[in-house]
């Protein structure tokens, strides 16, 4: 039987799922703020334990040079970072790898609404290589995902 090497394939999925309830019941227009309030209300129907805008430390040689927020910890296991336009951007991506290396979780969720529906990235972080869809991809090949 081969191992299954999807990390954490159920519980990504259920935040999938509640990612597509929320823009099937709100749609596209709306401010990060008001999907992170329904994105929380839905967790929290869904049963699943959940932190929002959780401060993190940003380090150099491990000193403190300042903060940043997480929008979501979803089982103390998975980030998800909110982003709303047409494209992902190269910042949205650099930020989200910065989140996975700060709390050095293994799985991130980047999802962006847009007027054509919800996308996401599951990204990867097999000790402090950033991988994209464990496609055990170099970042390089996603680039046509994003807008520089």
């Amino acid at each position: 039987m081969k191992k299954d090497k999807v990390v954490y394939r159920d519980l990504s999925y259920k935040i999938v799922g509640v990612l597509f309830d929320v823009y099937n019941e709100l749609g596209f227009g709306y401010r990060e703020k008001y999907y992170e309030e329904a994105i929380a209300k839905e967790l929290k129907l869904k049963g699943l334990k959940f932190k929002r805008q959780i401060p993190i430390d940003i380090r150099y040689k491990n000193i403190k040079i300042g903060k940043a927020r997480l929008d979501f910890l979803i089982e103390d296991k998975i980030i998800l970072e909110i982003k709303v336009g047409k494209y992902f951007t190269k910042q949205n991506f650099e930020q989200i790898k910065s989140y996975i290396k700060a709390t050095n979780r293994k799985l991130a969720i980047l999802v962006l609404f847009t007027f054509k529906g919800v996308r996401f990235i599951r990204i990867l972080n097999d000790n402090n290589n950033i991988y994209e869809n464990e496609a055990e991809l170099p970042l390089i090949k996603i680039r046509e995902l994003f807008k520089y």
